[in-house]
C-alpha cells in the first residue's frame, strides 16, 4: 500500500498538471517555449527529451519518446531500449488526441489534425492528418480554405457570439 507521503506527492503532481500544465511540463524536464497552451497532454518516461517551441497548442496529445515494442524482446534482451527525442517547432497546432512517436521533428507553422499518429517528420508550413500522419496541404492552402469558410467572431463576447451563430442557424 502506498505511503501517505507518496499519495500526497501524486495528488500534488496531478493538481500541478491540471492547474499549470506548462509549468508542470517544465518541472519534469520538457523544454517549453513561450505562449504555449498544453491541455491534458502526457509524456512518456523521458520527458526531458521533448522540446516544444513557442506558440504551440496541444490538447490530449501524447509525446512518446521510447519504442515500447521492444517489450517482446525483454526476456532475451533485458536492457534493450529505443529512445529518441521529439521536437516541435514554433506556431504549431496539434488537434485533440494526437500521438507523437520517438525521433519525430514537427516543423514550424504546422497544423496536425485530431487523432493523428505522427511517426515521421513533418516539414514547416504544412498540414498533416491521419494514421500515420501525412502531409495533405500547405499551410497557405489551409489558410485560404479557413478564410473562405470561417467567420470573424473570435473577438465577440460569449453572448454576442451565441447570438451571431443562432441567427446564422435560423437563416439556414
Amino acid at each position: 500500500m502506498p505511503s501517505i507521503s507518496s499519495l500526497a506527492k501524486r495528488i500534488t503532481s496531478l493538481i500541478h498538471r491540471r492547474t499549470d500544465p506548462v509549468g508542470y511540463a517544465r518541472s519534469i524536464g520538457v523544454r517549453v517555449g513561450k505562449d504555449c497552451r498544453l491541455i491534458n497532454v502526457s509524456f512518456s518516461t523521458e520527458p526531458y527529451l521533448v522540446t516544444i517551441g513557442n506558440h504551440v497548442s496541444a490538447t490530449a496529445t501524447r509525446f512518446e519518446t521510447h519504442d515500447g515494442g521492444v517489450w517482446v524482446f525483454r526476456d532475451k534482451l533485458p536492457d534493450l531500449d529505443i529512445v529518441k527525442g521529439i521536437t516541435v517547432g514554433d506556431n504549431v497546432y496539434m488537434g485533440f488526441g494526437c500521438v507523437v512517436l520517438p525521433g519525430v521533428t514537427i516543423g514550424s507553422n504546422v497544423v496536425i489534425g485530431a487523432g493523428a499518429v505522427v511517426s515521421r517528420d513533418i516539414p514547416d508550413n504544412s498540414v498533416a492528418v491521419g494514421v500515420p500522419a501525412r502531409v495533405i496541404k500547405s499551410l497557405d492552402a489551409y489558410e485560404a480554405k479557413v478564410v473562405e469558410r470561417g467567420k470573424m467572431t473570435k473577438h465577440l463576447s460569449d453572448e454576442a457570439k451565441r447570438e451571431f451563430y443562432e441567427a446564422q442557424r435560423a437563416q439556414g
